[in-house]
């Protein structure tokens, strides 16, 4: 049996969620909508959907206090939000409070497609390229000192602690890992992770980047795992010592 996919919209523009749904659906997606903010995040809390798309100007809760929520309650679904306004500040306020992604108003409902199945391709439990031979700790699965993942399972375990990572969290540290020991550019990190074209604003590689580094290292001010490379990238290392 064919398992489809369930999307989730809310958008408090009904020509917009009409659109949407329309295109969604022809692509092969269930979809349920909703119009304001509340109810969007009633519904994701009681219900188990594979995306999300959220608009970020919303009536009784907007995108942004949704998608903190969602993510305060452990909700790990892909998030897209949109927004009508060309503010930097709203952007990546929503990428650190835990979106996926986002997208600026008016687009095109093609590409809005595209970059959901973009980013279900990347997000879904199937293998990802196994890592250099010096990184893999058994059946395909990465261990970097006290950091392990599990790439089928898409589970990190820091300490023997679950770490509790975005989809693009998630990918990022493989692909890190993958690298050990060598500069990635952030335009090297936007092309292989997010695997499109953001124009330039690497800055969403540095919003994934701080949340990476809280989640594993003991001291954030200086890292000793993810390593910024002055006027280059990153650098994931294994640490020295203790």
């Amino acid at each position: 049996m064919l398992f489809v996919k369930k999307v989730l919209v809310v958008d408090d523009e009904q020509s917009i969620l009409t659109l949407l749904q329309y295109n969604l659906e022809q692509a092969g997606y269930q979809v349920l909508t909703a119009m304001d903010g509340e109810q969007g995040r009633n519904m994701a809390l009681e219900d188990e959907f594979d995306f999300i798309i959220l608009d970020l100007m919303l009536p009784k809760l907007d995108g942004i206090e949704v998608c903190k929520q969602l993510r305060q309650e452990r909700v790990p679904t892909p998030i897209l939000m949109l927004t009508a306004k060309d503010d930097e500040f709203d952007k990546i306020l929503g990428l650190e409070l835990g979106a996926d992604d986002y997208m600026t108003k008016p687009f095109s409902p093609r590409e809005v497609v595209a970059r959901v199945k973009a980013i279900l391709r990347r997000t879904e439990l199937q293998p990802i390229e196994k890592a250099p031979s010096n990184n893999i700790g058994g059946e395909g699965n990465i261990i970097v000192k006290d950091l392990t993942i599990y790439p089928e399972q898409f589970e990190a375990f820091f300490k023997g602690e679950l770490l509790e990572l975005t989809p693009k969290e998630f990918e990022l540290l493989v692909h890190l890992t993958k690298h050990k020991g060598k500069v990635l550019t952030r335009d090297q990190l936007l092309s292989a992770v997010w695997n499109y074209d953001f124009a330039g604003d690497t800055r969403i590689v540095d919003v994934h980047i701080s949340h990476l580094r809280e989640k594993i290292e003991p001291n954030t001010k200086k890292p000793i795992y993810i390593k910024t490379i002055r006027g280059l990238g990153y650098k994931l290392e294994e640490p020295k010592g203790e």
